[in-house]
């Protein structure tokens, strides 16, 4: 399970990202509070077009951003965009703390942070392999969602608590600090172990080349159909727990933590079940998107705040075995030379689909209740299970088969089949 930090590059990387990662998850949770209930009243709109600005960019510059990662050293760009947001954090908790910041700032160093982010992932994606190597590739992805959820579970915690007792600047300034963590981690690697990546030359065409290579791969283009349709309307936590806490249980900044914390738990479940996996398999993303699906709807029924906890921890659980899933069949059946921009792609999908689901979230928990909100994103884990099966049925011609009192599930699987072939070729 944890193979991959023998290596001491990975784990100075992980220790790093971690603290990083934890101070993000309280900026995260501090800043939906602040706009929920200082500087609007309770609008969940407010936070869902918060949430569009971060995550916007990851659309816009989405052909400038993989080709970046393909072409320069990604532990330069990563040492560059993470003091640029640590640089944001500080001023954005500078203004906060002297009482001057309005709805307006938060929406502009939302923007900014998007635009940073938007060329830090494809770079911190693809980087993990020069970390690791192919072998391992799959197992660190798998370990950096357990660490990216163990942030998530020990961030909004503290931050409910902080928020209450020194307020909402004290905690942006907490993160600004947290980035001298993952900077001093790429500093201390040992630079002569970094895997060689391979580099794209310059050429016409660059920017497009990792459009065409998804165009060719529609075994990947499916994963990425289905991950639009759960990062779009299914992933947004924060709006869900922060409307659910406040509108329909009454709760506070304390509790909303501590319900983002205790989501984390499944999340880190999720992530470990991965990282035992020698593969990752086309099965388990149906599986865990029909999951998630049922989760949510399980969620958005409870009748009380902690029945409410408890379910999210099952929402968790399936959300993160389905991104750590789809990154890690994405990675591994991906040429190393287009790595770079195809997971720009696969990011720009992920989180750029973050202004189209948000707003829209935001504007359905407004009118109709937070419940009816957490209905939509149980839809779009059907709706991704659903597409899953849909290709695999035209295509791999996916039949139930019984015997006895047995049933399973076959098909012919020449296109699955290959996929996996690729997938295990990698990891070797």
């Amino acid at each position: 399970m944890f193979r991959s930090l023998g290596g001491f590059n990975y784990r100075v990387w992980t220790v790093g990202a971690l603290v990083s990662n934890v101070g993000t998850w309280m900026q995260r949770t501090a800043q939906d509070w602040l706009v929920l209930t200082q500087l609007t009243d309770n609008d969940a709109v407010a936070v869902g077009i918060v949430m569009a600005l971060q995550f916007g960019p990851q659309l816009i510059l989405l052909p400038l951003t993989g080709l970046v990662a393909d072409r320069f050293d990604q532990r330069r760009i990563l040492m560059t965009t993470q003091a640029l947001m640590g640089a944001l954090g500080l001023a954005l908790g500078i203004m906060t703390v002297t009482g001057v910041v309005e709805l307006w700032h938060v929406y502009v160093f939302a923007a900014l942070l998007g635009c940073v982010a938007a060329f830090d992932a494809p770079a911190r994606q693809t980087f993990v392999s020069q970390l690791v190597g192919q072998k391992n590739l799959s197992n660190a992805v798998a370990l950096n969602s357990a660490s990216f959820s163990a942030a998530r579970m020990i961030g909004p915690a503290v931050a409910g608590v902080l928020t209450v007792a020194v307020g909402a600047g004290a905690v942006f300034l907490i993160n600004a600090a947290s980035f001298a963590a993952v900077l001093l981690s790429l500093g201390f690697l040992r630079t002569r172990e970094l895997r060689p990546a391979p580099r794209a030359v310059r050429q016409r065409g660059n920017l497009a080349e990792g459009f065409r290579y998804v165009a060719r791969r529609p075994d990947i283009t499916v994963i990425l159909v289905m991950v639009f349709l759960i990062g779009t309307f299914g992933l947004n936590f924060s709006l869900f727990i922060a409307t659910m806490a406040r509108v329909e249980f009454g709760a506070g900044a304390a509790e909303f933590g501590v319900l983002s914390s205790v989501m984390a738990v499944g999340s880190i479940t999720g992530a470990l079940l991965s990282a035992r996996r020698e593969r990752p398999r086309l099965r388990f993303l149906l599986a865990s998107a029909a999951v998630f699906g049922a989760g949510c709807l399980i969620a958005a029924v409870m009748p009380s705040l902690w029945a409410f906890g408890v379910a999210l921890v099952l929402v968790g659980v399936a959300a993160q075995t389905f991104m750590t899933t789809a990154n890690g069949l994405v990675q591994l059946s991906t040429d190393p030379a287009v790595r770079g921009r195809v997971m720009a792609i696969y990011m720009a999908i992920f989180m750029g689909g973050t202004p189209i689901g948000a707003p829209i979230v935001g504007l359905v928990a407004n009118e109709l209740g937070p419940r009816f909100a957490l209905g939509v994103a149980a839809a779009s884990g059907v709706a991704a299970a659903t597409v899953g099966l849909v290709w695999l049925v035209r295509h791999q011609h996916l039949r139930v088969s019984r015997s006895g009192w047995r049933m399973g599930v076959t098909h012919d699987g020449a296109e699955v089949a290959a996929v996996d072939a690729v997938v295990d070729a990698a990891a070797r």
